[in-house]
């Protein structure tokens, strides 16, 4: 997605310059116009973000002739498109900010109109791909983060959900979305799913997600055709707190991931049996929370065995939330949930390029 920002920047940004030039805006009346505006001329550029496709504005009638300055050496503008870029989104691309950074970038007082166009531009590319149509998905993992917000005037946590999914006809994993919103509660989840499968999910064959209530009521609602896998890994978390003693934890953490590591659904079942006797006198409230816990992260067997080692839990998710945290820890606190959005956007927008046009994440040609 970073191209694309960089694109918009250094248009919006030469604009401005050829404003400033002929001394008059886009239809503007004014005695003291210079020359006026004569169409654009592309060009490509190669940048350390990547290839840039620029849109060059032309003059008429000037007695000068018209050359921007950010094309004068690949340097300059690679230093001035990182630190615009990074400015923007670390300051959550607020008016004031947007103003300092495009003068930075090329020595020109703007508005704060002027600055609103640019931000418009960049969240409308950023609202077309959230909400751009999905192809059908096989697998679907759900989790969520939190990032610190200042909201009336207090600090909140913003929880950001995350839908990753793996595509059905090609194998290859795509993050599907991102919504923010001050909750993880059951309405937040539901219609982040409700707009997934409007926007052509399908019915997924398994989805695997942690046991948050807000998210479960939320698949209960949208997605109650699709088998439930709940995340091996949180499963083991949550059992220490019901291990009596320190010493008993190595051995608990062992017995459960033996039921994870059988063969298949009958013979993990009879695993699990077998320890919630063995648990019932010494850790009775273990055999219990087993007994009701642990089937729900057996799910996983109906799926192709070569298929589920990775999709027995939500690690791809929880590594991806590490992403955007190693990001947006640099900014600390966000203005708004606007701006928390408009940055993890970004972030997903590029994991997810690399991952469509990467190798397949998983075979589809493997026999059940």
């Amino acid at each position: 997605g970073l191209p694309r920002i960089a694109e918009m920047l250094l248009n919006a940004a030469m604009l401005l310059e050829r404003a400033a030039h002929i001394q008059a805006g886009s239809h503007e009346r004014t005695g003291s116009r210079t020359g006026y505006a004569n169409g654009f001329k592309p060009r490509g550029l190669q940048t350390s973000l990547g290839a840039l496709d620029l849109r060059i504005p032309q003059v008429r009638d000037c007695e000068e002739p018209f050359r921007t300055s950010l094309l004068e050496t690949g340097s300059r503008i690679d230093r001035a498109l990182k630190a615009a870029i990074a400015e923007m989104y670390l300051q959550g691309v607020s008016t004031r900010r947007v103003t300092e950074v495009m003068k930075k970038l090329c020595g020109l007082e703007v508005t704060s109109t002027q600055v609103s166009r640019l931000t418009a531009e960049l969240d409308a590319e950023f609202e077309k791909w959230r909400n751009r149509p999905l192809p059908a998905i096989l697998y679907l993992i759900l989790d969520a983060t939190y990032i610190k917000v200042r909201l009336d005037g207090a600090v909140r946590d913003c929880a950001v959900l995350t839908a990753i999914g793996v595509c059905r006809e090609t194998g290859k994993r795509m993050v599907l979305g991102v919504s923010a919103a001050i909750s993880e509660a059951e309405p937040h989840w539901r219609k982040f799913l409700a707009s997934l499968k409007a926007r052509g999910i399908g019915i997924p064959d398994l989805v695997t997600s942690d046991a948050h209530e807000g998210l479960k009521a939320a698949l209960r609602a949208t997605l109650n055709a699709t088998p439930w896998q709940r995340c091996q890994f949180h499963l083991q978390q949550n059992a220490q707190a019901y291990v009596p003693n320190v010493a008993m934890r190595k051995q608990v953490a062992a017995d459960i991931r033996s039921i994870f590591n059988c063969p298949d659904r009958a013979r993990a079942e009879e695993r699990l049996a077998e320890l919630v006797e063995k648990h019932r006198k010494t850790a009775s409230k273990l055999a219990d929370w087993m007994e009701t816990n642990i089937p729900e992260g057996l799910t996983v067997f109906q799926a192709p065995e070569p298929h589920r080692r990775r999709l027995r839990t939500s690690n791809m998710s929880e590594n991806l939330n590490l992403q955007i945290k190693r990001r947006t820890r640099v900014a600390g606190l966000f203005p708004n949930e606007a701006s928390v959005l408009r940055l993890v956007t970004a972030i997903l927008m590029e994991t997810s390029e690399e991952w469509e046009t990467g190798r397949a994440y998983l075979s589809l040609t493997t026999d059940n």
